[in-house]
This record gives structure tokens, C-alpha cells and sequence, in this order.
């Protein structure tokens, strides 16, 4: 029977550990925390020094049970979740449910899930740290505080289900900031003048005008670029300084977590969430063959350079035989953590540096093996030698022209010869510019005399600042002190699933939603969404950590401030934000408010004035009215019931509603004759339910079924008909429109399952004048023509499709 109980947070972490540990311990999964604030109510008691209260987290009752018997069984209670805040407090809420059992409870820490590293953690186990616990449940009590007291306000005030976080909303006005900074853009013409010159010699090379009479150049439209070249044209080109050097270009640090996130975004096209999930695969272990479970990175969740001495024994050994002497600095390259790093923890890096990428493909997703050999290759790099570039710069003159070339060749690889840096680095990027020489410039000297090809004048135009990519908005978060290597991924993962913010080509851009609220928080929470007393608030929880501050009054502080802007925003908080625009009805501000629709422009003067309206916005920001859409004022009796039909606008735009509703639900959409024969109508058959009638209609991704006309007391529903009988023989069924998981449509028999036919295409009832099958097939073109086809493999028939044979046409539906 084992003696020792060894406790971690992943079941796949306990497989890699219970190899190496052997018989005397029981390895088990606490699968996350355990405990945590309730989810239905505050949880935090602000008059009792802010106490939290802490429940076993639903469906946890069982695996907390299931380790206190184990602890009773154990000598001694080994305590190893993550080695993190958030691993502490786990650690920290077992020890309070397993110290009644009387076994000792030890706290052990593993940066990596190694054979060595495993069995030395447990031959040297620590007490519990209870300043790394109480910075959890200070940042945990924080953020519950903010959320717990602000989100009511917006659910009431704006829109249920809306959240506001303590960083996640800091993180979404950055995003904008950087929107409203690109509504505010002016752009700037200017102008760039190329020289194309040849010397006696190869190769021919270009240099562009940097001065003019002796003042920068600085050519702002296309007259004054014309009036240069007239001035320079018939001048000689001759050589008037040759510059030449060489520069060094580092290596970069190994990886820290937002260091990772950022190059995992740019070079592998990785969210923050996708590249941490891919990590922890890492860190807890893969299988590798025969070996088992084997942990091939170190912790992934870190802000230190750090780097153990075993670790850069064993990479110097590497980049010796792979690379050669050449390749390997005298002593390992050491770089300095950011302010604040948590030291204990190191970068991270492969946990065997022997084990390269091309040896474990066999074993790796392909996300895996992606990950791994970019954290392989970049360990490696961090210890090499700078690379060495040889660069060159050609001062030309011509009259009061001055054009300078400049160019780069890599002279030694050094560390890119491991990790190739090519979108950082111009001198790369020159150096693939030029397929036949070496040297992208000819050698030349003061005085040479050169020929001009041709001067090549080129219009530009400033550009805004870029929206914020998941790399660039994790290193701003992280340059600005906002958050921890453990939130990124969840910061952004939260602003996009509350709608905050969308991606647009990999780009965050701000919804209105995100807008609204973060201009509502900005007018009543002005520290909260201050990104510096975000920063300032996070110096804190490190100081708690470290012993150099209590929680309690780190709270209080906080709270102090919080409370009178919570108590201020509760009388004023509006939930609109004003525009600037005035009702075109009474002349008072409209405003944008949030409704269960979507967000829209609304007169402030509500109840007494009801005038709404659309908007969109153009390339400045500036809010645009949109126009109403012109609808007769007869909108005709509902085909359902025989009321009026009226005017109502939904979250997809105006649509036309009985005004029996509720008794009758009918809706038509907006647009003339064509929408008219989309709406519902009726399906020419009974319901099989009930016996009312079966009306055609349209669910909101287009995709068309028959249901009963009285819903909702009635809630059957069919696939739509197509009219046309199943060709297998003596089936007698008929051919239905379905649609597949991912709304793709097809054609199957309604006796399925007893007939299993099926087609892609839209089926026609005729007969291959050709072969002589029954049912033919509709294929649509981009352009909207349409033309009949055989459905049988090798059979060529084909022939346009007439407009009295289209079904899309027909306004009678097939069921009729």
C-alpha cells in the first residue's frame, strides 16, 4: 500500500509523475480548484475586513471526498499543483479540507516533469507559502468586488449578460482608444525620389534623396518633387562617401509567456488561448512510445529569463556539435527578467534539449510539434552568438541633391543559423532581394562617377496606427504592467466572447457594444479603466506576494476609492451615451442606448418622445442616420389571420408583423414582390399534428421548412417539399430539403430511413432525354444562370434552364 499521497491539478500531470515515483506514492488529480466564491451572490463580507466566503465548486464534492479518504490512508500529503498563485490557492484549499485527517502536508514545486526534476522537488518539500496565497485571493476578492458590482449595473442599465472586469476592461478601451485614434487620422501626402544608378561595375542600385540645398528632404506634394528632378536630372551623379561597418544583431531572450503568445501569433498564427492549451499539452506530458508519459517543456506560465545551469550545460553541449565552436559564446548569455519576475520560475524551454523536434513528430499533433519546435529552436538561439551583418552606405550627390543607398549581407549566421528572424530583420530581407550577387552594393569609392538610369518619383501617404493583433495587445498589456502571464489568454478569449470586440483579418476592432460600455465606465469608474492604477494595482498583489504588503489593507485602499464611484454611478449611471445629434421630431440630444436588438439612436426626451432610429458609422467615427425604408401604408391583412400588417424592426433590420401578435406570429420581410413570395404562405397540406394548415417559411440562416400555422401551441415542423417523386423505384416517396451540420443543403427521400436516396444538387422533376433518368439535377452559377444536367456519372446532357422551369420562380410552392 502506498505511504504517500501526491496531489496535482491535471489527471495527465499524475500519468508522467507516477512513472517515476514508483509504488510508495499514490498519484492523484485535483482536476483544477476545488473551492472557489459562489457563483449566485458576492461572496466577499466588505464589513468583515473582507472575508471570502469559499464553496466546493459544483460537481467537485466527489474528487475532494475521494482525496480525503486517500489522505487518511497517507503518511504524508505531497501538495503539487502548478507552481503559481493559482496553484498555491489550490494547494492551500486541499490543506484546509485534509489537515482534520491528521497526515503531513507538504507543498512540492516542478518547473518541469522530468525524472530528475520530480524526484528532487519531493526530496525537498516546503512549507505552504501564504503570501503567494493571499496575492491569489487578494487579485481574486478584487475582481469580484468590480464584477459583481458593476455587471448588475450594466444588465440593468444596458444589457443582460454584459460583464465588466477589474483588466478586462481596460483591455477594451485600449482597443478603443486605438479605433478612435484611427477615426482622428489625418492622412498626409508625400512624396519619395528614387535614383536608379550604375556604376563601371556591377550591380546597378538605387538610392533615394535624403537632402536638397542643404535641408532635409521633405517633399510633400508632386510639384515639388518635379521641381527636384528638373534640378538634378542634368547634374553628375558621383559617389561622395562610402560608409562601411559591421553590426551586430543579438539573439533574443528565450521565451517568457507573453513572449510565446506574441511569436506563436505572428510565426504560427496562434491565438493566446490556442498557444496555451497547446503548452499544457507539453508541460504535463506526451506519449512517447515506449517511454510513456514524458513533460518536454518546462512551465509555460512564467515572466523570468531565467535559465537553470543544467539546462544551459546541456544546450552549449547542443549548439558545440550541431553548429560548431563558431556558434557558442565563451560563457551562456544571461538576460535580465522584467521588473517584478517571479525568479523561481524559469523560461520556457524544452525539458530535454536532446530531444529535437524531427524526433518526436511521430508523437505530436500537428499543433504540438509546431509549438515545441519553436520553443526548441529558440532555446537554442538564446545561447548563440550574435550574428554579424557587413553594412554599406553610399553618400551620392548630384547638384544640391543628396541620395543615400544602403545595404547589408549576413557575413555569419551566428544564432539565425537556429532561429530565423527574417520579418524583424531588413538587412535579411535585402540580402533575398539580390538572386545574382553576394553584395546587394558595387564597390565603390569618393568620387566615383556614376551613371543615371532614370529618377523614379513615387507619390505615399501616411498611415493610421494598426488596430491591436492578439501579439501586439499582449505586449501593450504587458509593457503597460496590466494582467499576468496566467490571463492573457483569458482576457482575450472574455472581450470577444462578451461581443466587445470582433476580429476582423486577425485585427481586434471595437463592436458599439464595446464602444457604449467602455464610454459608460470611462464617465463612472475613471480608475478602474485607468490602464496606470490598473499597473499600479498589479504592483501590489506582487508586493502581497512578497511579504512587503498586507491584502486586507491593499483591499481596503482599493475599496475606498471604488465604493464612492460605485455609490455616484448608481444615481447617474444612465446607461446612454450622448451623440451630439438632436431628435428630428422635439430637438432635444438623441443618444445610443442598448436594447435587446443591438445598440441604437434614441431621443433622450424617452417616454415622452419615442424616436429611434439606425446608424452606421463613416471612416471617421462620425454617426450616420440611416434612412428609413419606404413601405406603402397598406401593408395588406396577414395571410394567417386577416389583421393589418405592420411596421416593426428587429436585430436584422425592419420587417413587416401581424397585429394580432401575440395570438398570431406571422412576419414578412421588406422588399417588394420577391421578398413578398419568400414570405409565409401556405404549403398546400394539413398538419399532421393538429390538422391546421402547414405555411412555408424561412428560419434566420435562410433555410426554408414547413410548421404549423399555430404555433406556438402547435410546434410541428417538416423539411420543405420539393415536389418532385424519389426516383428509386417503387418508392412512391418524395424528395425533401435538408440541411447538414454545417447548413449546406441536399435533396433526400422523405421515407428515410427506408429509402436512402440522396443528391446535392436541387433536384427537377424530367427524364435525361440522353440516357433516360429520372430526375435531373440544377446547378447554379455565381452569376445566377441556372442549367438543367444528367445526375448520371458519364451522361453529358446539359442545357440552360428556361425562366418558366425554375422552381425558385414558381410562387406556388410544390407542396400545393
Amino acid at each position: 500500500m502506498p505511504k504517500n499521497l501526491l496531489i496535482v491539478e491535471s489527471p495527465a500531470k499524475a500519468k508522467t509523475i507516477q512513472k517515476y515515483l514508483g509504488p510508495d506514492f499514490e498519484i492523484k488529480a485535483s482536476v483544477g480548484h476545488v473551492k472557489d466564491l459562489p457563483v449566485n451572490r458576492l461572496g466577499v463580507d466588505v464589513q468583515r475586513n473582507f472575508r471570502p466566503e469559499y464553496v466546493t465548486i459544483k460537481g467537485k464534492e466527489r474528487v475532494l471526498k475521494e482525496l480525503k479518504q486517500a489522505g487518511r490512508k497517507a503518511e504524508t500529503v505531497y501538495l503539487a499543483p502548478d507552481p503559481d498563485r493559482e496553484g498555491e490557492a489550490i494547494a492551500w484549499h486541499i490543506a484546509e479540507e485534509l489537515r482534520n485527517g491528521g497526515p503531513a502536508i507538504v507543498r512540492v514545486l516542478f518547473n518541469e516533469l522530468t525524472a530528475g526534476a520530480i524526484r528532487e522537488a519531493v526530496a525537498s518539500p516546503r512549507e505552504l507559502d501564504r503570501h503567494k496565497f493571499e496575492s491569489q485571493q487578494a487579485r481574486r476578492v478584487l475582481d469580484r468586488l468590480v464584477g459583481y458590482q458593476i455587471s448588475p449595473m450594466l444588465w440593468t442599465k444596458v444589457k443582460r449578460g454584459l460583464s465588466a472586469g477589474r483588466v478586462q476592461s481596460v483591455a477594451v478601451r485600449m482597443i478603443c482608444d486605438r479605433e478612435r485614434e484611427i477615426f482622428a487620422f489625418e492622412q498626409q501626402e508625400y512624396w519619395s525620389l528614387t535614383a536608379h544608378l550604375d556604376a563601371d561595375r556591377p550591380p546597378r542600385f538605387k538610392a533615394r534623396l535624403v537632402a536638397f540645398d542643404g535641408r532635409k528632404c521633405d517633399l510633400k506634394t508632386g510639384a515639388e518633387t518635379d521641381a527636384v528632378i528638373e534640378a538634378v536630372r542634368d547634374e553628375p551623379f558621383k559617389v561622395r562617401k562610402v560608409t562601411k561597418k559591421k553590426t551586430k544583431k543579438s539573439p533574443p531572450p528565450p521565451f517568457t509567456t507573453s513572449l510565446l503568445q506574441q511569436e506563436a501569433s505572428k510565426k504560427l498564427g496562434f491565438s493566446a488561448k490556442r498557444t496555451m492549451s497547446v503548452a499544457q499539452n507539453l508541460y504535463e506530458g506526451v506519449a512517447l512510445g515506449s517511454e510513456g508519459q514524458v513533460g518536454l517543456i518546462t512551465y509555460m506560465r512564467t515572466d523570468s529569463f531565467r535559465l537553470s545551469n543544467e539546462a544551459l550545460t546541456a544546450v552549449r553541449e547542443r549548439i558545440l556539435t550541431d553548429f560548431g565552436a563558431d556558434f557558442l559564446p565563451k560563457k551562456p548569455n544571461q538576460y535580465r527578467s522584467p521588473k517584478g519576475a517571479q525568479e523561481a520560475h524559469e523560461a520556457v524551454r524544452p525539458t530535454d534539449v536532446h530531444l529535437a523536434p524531427d524526433s518526436l513528430k511521430p508523437y505530436l499533433t500537428k499543433d504540438q510539434a509546431a509549438l515545441y519546435t519553436l520553443i526548441w529552436k529558440r532555446f537554442l538561439a538564446c545561447q548563440m552568438n550574435p550574428a554579424v551583418l557587413d553594412q554599406t552606405q553610399i553618400e551620392v550627390e548630384a547638384g544640391k541633391g543628396l541620395f543615400r543607398a544602403s545595404g547589408a549581407v549576413i557575413a555569419f549566421k551566428g544564432f539565425m543559423a537556429a532561429y530565423d528572424e527574417p520579418a524583424s530583420s531588413r538587412a535579411v530581407e535585402l540580402e533575398k532581394e539580390t538572386k545574382e550577387e553576394e553584395a546587394l552594393l558595387p564597390e565603390l569609392k569618393e568620387g566615383d562617377p556614376l551613371a543615371l538610369i532614370k529618377l523614379e518619383p513615387a507619390q505615399h501617404f501616411t498611415q493610421p496606427p494598426p488596430r491591436f493583433t492578439e501579439a501586439t495587445l499582449i505586449k501593450a498589456l504587458e509593457e503597460n504592467g496590466i494582467g499576468r502571464p496566467s490571463t492573457y489568454a483569458s482576457i482575450l478569449a472574455n472581450i470577444s466572447d462578451r461581443e466587445y470586440v470582433v476580429l476582423e483579418k486577425k485585427r481586434f476592432r471595437p463592436t458599439e457594444l464595446g464602444f457604449l460600455v467602455t464610454d459608460l465606465l470611462m464617465a463612472s469608474f475613471p480608475d478602474i479603466l485607468d490602464p496606470a492604477f490598473t499597473a499600479q494595482m498589479e504592483t501590489r498583489l506582487d508586493m502581497i506576494e512578497h511579504g512587503e504588503a498586507q491584502w486586507t489593507e491593499v483591499i481596503r485602499d482599493f475599496y475606498r476609492v471604488f465604493k464612492e464611484e460605485l455609490d455616484r454611478a448608481q444615481s447617474r449611471l444612465k446607461g446612454e451615451v450622448p451623440t451630439g445629434l438632436s431628435c428630428p421630431k422635439c430637438g432635444r440630444p438623441m443618444v445610443l442606448k442598448s436594447g435587446k436588438n443591438g445598440i441604437f439612436l434614441a431621443c433622450s426626451g424617452y417616454p415622452d418622445c419615442r424616436e429611434t432610429a439606425d446608424f452606421t458609422r463613416d471612416e471617421k467615427g462620425r454617426i450616420i442616420v440611416s434612412a428609413v425604408p419606404v413601405v406603402p401604408e397598406d401593408l395588406g391583412p396577414c395571410e394567417l389571420c386577416g389583421r393589418p400588417m405592420v411596421l416593426k424592426t428587429g436585430r436584422y433590420g425592419p420587417f413587416l408583423a401581424c397585429s394580432g401578435y401575440p395570438e398570431c406570429k406571422n412576419t414578412a420581410p421588406i422588399g417588394g414582390e420577391e421578398d413578398k413570395t419568400a414570405a409565409s404562405r401556405p404549403a398546400g397540406i394539413p398538419c399532421r399534428e393538429c390538422g391546421a394548415r402547414m405555411f412555408v417559411k424561412t428560419n434566420r440562416s435562410g433555410q426554408r421548412f414547413l410548421g404549423c400555422e399555430r404555433y406556438p401551441e402547435c410546434k410541428h415542423t417538416e423539411p420543405y417539399r420539393t415536389g418532385v417523386a424519389c426516383p428509386e423505384e417503387g418508392c412512391g416517396g418524395t424528395l425533401v430539403e435538408k440541411f447538414t451540420k454545417k447548413g449546406k443543403p441536399f435533396y433526400a427521400c422523405d421515407r428515410f430511413p427506408e429509402c436512402r436516396f440522396v443528391m446535392w444538387d436541387e433536384p427537377y422533376d424530367g427524364e435525361c432525354p440522353e440516357c433516360g433518368t429520372r430526375v435531373l439535377a440544377i446547378r447554379r452559377g455565381k452569376g445566377g444562370e441556372a442549367k438543367l444536367v444528367c445526375r448520371k456519372r458519364g451522361c453529358r446532357f446539359s442545357r440552360p434552364l428556361q425562366s418558366g422551369e425554375d422552381p425558385s420562380q414558381t410562387e406556388e410552392p410544390p407542396n400545393a
